[in-house]
């Protein structure tokens, strides 16, 4: 479905917040995927998974429709105190080694429900730190997936580096890999916040890293900061943003911290007094807005940010912006082959996701079995509402008669409920609102999420959301 036909403007400011924060600024997802992952449930296991693989291998052409391969390596020699990811904290490399035999059992198994050789035209290596892997793993990885899967000349393969762990003859290692693009983990420069996450590494160790990786022709440079971290101020991270600029990354994204330390046991390390306020936050989203339009970047939306000539920003132009579980993408609405521990994945009409812990992921495998362990088959109402949540987190604009084209409703009649709702969202300038179609304001980008959130059917029907992230 197109909805760009009224994008939001690139620069948005700042003005009035706080009635919208006192409103607006509560816990909500991200939107990486509707429904959103806590609504997955166990009745979806293996089977439900192989029918909707097998589906789409008899569905296809032989070498159409690519899908995206997302590969989860869970380990980290280090503990980072903000980190709400799935990882293992550990020194061994036999347990990377270990490791990898299991995901080449995962490989073999999901080859003989998709086919041998289905084309891949994205790949995203995550975790944890893939780079905790040696070059000689890194190697029999990718031997492992190119033996399996046809990969497209120009596709886009992506991989998460802790800065710490590589030097320039390991990037040099990735780009002979096939890696085109990576993905720096920053968070901020400043030497009292490093010590307050336990991420120490100088800013010039990554200067030095960037240099190396533009000598070697990655096609993308991706730089993750977080704002909201303990011991920042709004001077620090604007000496951090100045920084950024100076480093001149293709790609910024900027997150949130998400405080959950309920959640994330790490996060309980963390000194809440050292936590800077909602209102402190939302200056630093602002200024940093504002510096880095300035500095040239285009404001894809929510927490990216990319060069004007970055893939990101050309496909924001022209419409093409697309949201998964690597958050924005140009690639196409395909469907991701999850792999590893935790990973999540997307077929057909079906979202999958694989055991969370080592030993049940394992254990499945050792019994011949994928490691699904939960998952959920789409409705026609998630398919729709995640077509105009998507809509909304990607191009800030919903054309109401594209949707009933589409999906053969009437957008005013099948949604009139949350249209009431937004009614005081539009009286707060964050939506402006017609009979034909939805638009996501200057200042509604920064409560964006709070705009999807209207059409979370689950949501509705659940207000115990404090499992989610506040939105600023």
């Amino acid at each position: 479905m197109s909805t760009a036909l009224a994008p939001p403007p690139t620069t948005p400011q700042a003005p009035d917040f706080a009635d919208a924060l006192a409103r607006f600024d509560v816990p909500g997802p991200r939107y990486t995927s509707y429904p959103t992952a806590d609504r997955f449930v166990e009745a979806f296991g293996p089977a439900d998974y192989m029918a909707a693989a097998h589906q789409r291998k008899l569905g296809l052409s032989p070498g159409l429709t690519p899908v995206s391969l997302y590969v989860h390596i869970p380990f980290c020699a280090s503990l980072c105190y903000y980190c709400g990811c799935n990882k293992i904290i550990t020194r061994h490399a036999s347990r990377g080694r270990e490791y990898l035999g299991y995901l080449e059992k995962e490989i073999t198994l999901h080859v003989a429900q998709l086919g041998a050789q289905t084309p891949v035209s994205q790949l995203h290596l995550g975790g944890g730190t893939p780079t905790f892997l040696s070059d000689d793993g890194l190697t029999d990885l990718m031997r492992m997936l190119r033996e399996a899967f046809s990969f497209a000349p120009a596709g886009e393969y992506a991989i998460e580096i802790d800065p710490r762990t590589v030097d320039a003859s390991r990037l040099a290692h990735l780009a002979r890999l096939g890696f085109n693009r990576l993905s720096f983990g920053v968070q901020d420069f400043d030497p009292d916040v490093q010590q307050a996450v336990h991420r120490i590494q100088p800013a010039q160790q990554v200067f030095d890293l960037v240099a190396s990786a533009r000598k070697l022709q990655f096609q993308s440079i991706n730089v993750d900061l977080i704002y909201g971290l303990p011991r920042q101020s709004v001077a620090s991270f604007d000496r951090t943003l100045a920084q950024i600029c100076e480093l001149r990354p293709d790609r910024i994204a900027l997150y949130a911290y998400a405080h959950l330390p309920e959640r994330f046991k790490a996060q309980r390390r963390i000194a809440t007094s050292e936590l800077p306020y909602a209102a402190t936050k939302i200056e630093m989203l602002s200024r940093s807005i504002a510096a880095l339009t300035a500095a040239g970047y285009i404001y894809i939306g929510m927490d990216h940010f990319a060069l004007p000539n970055d893939s990101l920003a050309v496909a924001k132009r022209q419409g093409r912006l697309h949201r998964n579980f690597q958050g924005y993408s140009t690639q196409p609405d395909c469907d991701l082959v999850a792999l590893g521990v935790s990973a999540i994945g997307r077929v057909g009409g079906t979202y999958s996701q694989n055991a969370k812990t080592l030993e049940e992921y394992y254990d499945h495998l050792n019994q011949g079995r994928l490691p699904v362990v939960r998952g959920l088959a789409l409705s026609r109402d998630d398919v729709l509402r995640r077509a105009v949540i998507m809509a909304i987190m990607c191009q800030g604009y919903v054309d109401f008669e594209s949707v009933d084209i589409a999906y053969l409703t009437n957008f005013s009649d099948y949604f009139a409920s949350e249209l009431t709702a937004l009614g005081q969202m539009e009286a707060d300038g964050l939506v402006r609102l017609t009979d034909r179609d939805l638009a996501v304001t200057d200042k509604g980008w920064f409560f964006v999420r709070a705009v999807a959130m209207v059409f979370d059917r689950y949501l509705q029907s659940d207000r115990k959301r404090a499992r989610f992230s506040r939105i600023i």
